[in-house]
């Protein structure tokens, strides 16, 4: 155990967090995302939502300043009457630990799955709320002197 990090962040999804570099992107993804035939990378986080590792994860991951959308979001089917409400505890949680207003590409379908498998890891996760699969983009520590 380590003093400061969430019990959320196993010490499979730290190692991961540590490796990235600056514009390599994590996936984190909801029960119904077929996360172990996309990853590269995958880390099981079965039985934590979303919105627990992204308050977990978000203070200790740099969102990439670089781009001018630093996360994405699979976009909702036309004609899918699902509603969304996660989308804005996402958006909470990026503005409350990054300052960030509008983070979110929104992305197509089979477009946000081709982009999850150049992914640097797949994070499975037990969130149940559909269309909740979101990328992160890691930015960079700003130098201290």
């Amino acid at each position: 155990m380590l003093i400061g990090i969430p019990r959320v962040i196993s010490p499979e999804l730290l190692k991961i967090l540590m490796e990235m570099g600056h514009g390599d992107e994590i996936v984190l993804a909801d029960a119904n995302f077929p996360a172990a035939s996309i990853a590269n990378r995958l880390v099981r986080c079965d039985g934590h939502p979303i919105p627990d590792l992204l308050e977990a994860i978000l203070p200790l991951f740099p969102l990439d300043r670089y781009v001018e959308r630093p996360a994405a979001l699979m976009d909702v089917l036309p004609g899918d009457p699902v509603e969304t409400p996660i989308w804005e505890r996402y958006q909470q949680l990026i503005q409350k630990h990054s300052g960030i207003a509008e983070p979110f590409d929104m992305v197509e379908r089979f477009a946000f799955y081709e982009r999850a498998s150049k992914a640097y890891a797949v994070v499975a996760t037990g969130e149940s709320a559909l269309y909740a699969n979101v990328i992160l983009k890691k930015g960079v520590i700003p130098h201290e002197n």
